[in-house]
């Protein structure tokens, strides 16, 4: 709020601003009239089987008149079951029975909210023996039958596939052109032979390479460093966000 630094946008946890007043809210609405904000959702857990509250649905939709945000997001997960919500952004099995379920909650979130959505592909450290559908053409089909986006994160793509040996590169080619309108990059950590999605450190070699590969095919979507654990000096943040950039330029005046 003091120094404007040069960034194109911002984004934050819609749940952090649920209240009606407060200091939080404050500093969101001066950010506003400087950047577009984004609003991102980290506790509907859409595919949940239980259903969903239609409060918290109700709630984003009133931030998101109040605030204008140029995008609103959510992840692809799961996070309730026998009564309980858990604190975690948990994976779908990627099945045809999914796939009919979590697209008939995705129209109808979209309905309540008034506008489209884009969903996140999430982490993941085990895989259902069910799944049947590759993770991009769950995504693919998904937007294709409810109209909404995709938020791809591509560390998340990397975390997966050393992981669960799926290929990353596969997964953004299995997505159509128009399908992908925000990108997440972070940092991991590496435990043993597990990649943990930690939001805690630099963007590393490989998730580069994977976003370099996004924006050739997707052209220049906007780009976001999150970084959750561990924050360090607003000058780091910045010079991430500096590499997306140029490495975003980049590969458009290739393309060019």
């Amino acid at each position: 709020m003091r120094t404007r630094p040069g960034v194109d946008w911002v984004e934050v946890h819609s749940e952090n601003y649920f209240g009606a007043g407060g200091l939080d809210r404050h500093v969101l609405e001066h950010v506003r009239g400087s950047y577009p904000v984004s609003l991102h959702g980290v506790g509907l857990g859409i595919g949940s089987v239980e259903g969903f509250s239609e409060a918290h649905v109700a709630s984003i939709r009133r931030l998101a008149d109040w605030i204008e945000p140029a995008l609103v997001s959510e992840h692809l997960c799961w996070s309730a079951a026998m009564g309980q919500h858990f604190n975690d952004l948990l994976p779908l099995p990627y099945t045809e029975e999914a796939l009919d379920f979590v697209s008939a909650r995705v129209r109808q979130v979209q309905d309540l909210l008034g506008r489209r959505m884009l969903l996140e592909n999430v982490s993941s450290y085990v895989a259902f023996p069910e799944s049947a559908i590759a993770e991009g053409e769950f995504l693919a089909e998904l937007a294709r039958r409810t109209g909404c986006g995709v938020l791809l994160d591509v560390n998340n793509l990397y975390v997966n596939q050393v992981n669960l040996g799926v290929d990353a590169l596969t997964q953004i080619r299995s997505l159509p052109l128009s399908t992908a309108r925000e990108i997440h990059l972070a940092g991991h950590l590496a435990e043993g032979e597990m990649l943990i999605d930690t939001h805690g450190d630099r963007v590393c070699d490989a998730v580069w390479r994977l976003y370099e590969a996004a924006i050739a095919r997707f052209g220049p979507v906007a780009t976001l460093i999150e970084w959750d654990t561990d924050v360090p000096e607003l000058d780091v943040l910045l010079q991430e966000a500096a590499k997306a950039r140029g490495r975003m330029g980049s590969i458009n005046a290739l393309a060019a």
